[in-house]
């Protein structure tokens, strides 16, 4: 076993864990997910059955993942993050009769590379989490945030960009849809509300 594990953690025996992977107390990974090369998934935080996660992913404390969420490489999810399942969550039908796992139609949340999910923040599945995004502490996602936006608020909306380094971008003088992170010198280009990174 080339991954750590502690013992009070449950890691179900389909579930595959990358090597150099750490998981911490009381965490639970159901059966059939998967986590890629290091990551790391902290005390009490929670994997849904199925669910793909990427490599160099880190999982807080309390994080809650329910299938069947995608994860991609190098995502930050803050403590007590919260990925949601259902859209119309009802624990009985129309007759009250308990409802089961085939009685209702799982729905996911998908995060793409480097994005970041501050500590509570909620995302309301189906919604996707684009490239580099950053979630802001508490906020609640209902809809799909842009690559390398930030979102804030309930219901979150867009505030500002950030760059891969996580710092807020700031708009050059003079030169509209032209944006530079102050920390790395980066420079990326808007156009139609969508932010990409200038090449070259």
């Amino acid at each position: 076993m080339n991954y750590r594990v502690q013992p009070t953690a449950q890691v179900d025996e389909t579930a595959e864990i990358g090597a150099g992977s750490s998981v911490w107390e009381l965490a639970q990974i159901r059966e059939n997910a998967r986590l890629g090369e290091g990551c790391v998934v902290g005390r009490g935080a929670y994997v849904g059955t199925g669910v793909r996660i990427g490599d160099n992913v880190k999982l807080q404390n309390y994080a809650l993942v329910y299938e069947p969420a995608e994860l991609g490489d190098g995502v930050f999810v803050g403590p007590a993050v919260v990925l949601t399942n259902d859209h119309n969550p009802r624990s009985v039908d129309p007759e009250g009769k308990l409802k089961r796992g085939g009685d209702w139609e799982a729905v996911g949340v998908k995060v793409g590379e480097g994005a970041s999910l501050g500590a509570r923040s909620v995302c309301v599945a189906p919604v996707r989490v684009g490239r580099w995004a950053m979630v802001a502490a508490g906020a609640v996602v209902t809809r799909d945030v842009p690559d390398f936006a930030l979102v804030v608020g309930v219901p979150a909306k867009r505030i500002g960009w950030v760059g891969r380094a996580g710092v807020r971008l700031v708009e050059r003088d003079g030169e509209e849809g032209v944006w530079e992170c102050p920390q790395t010198g980066a420079v990326y280009l808007e156009k139609d509300g969508v932010l990409a990174e200038r090449e070259g």
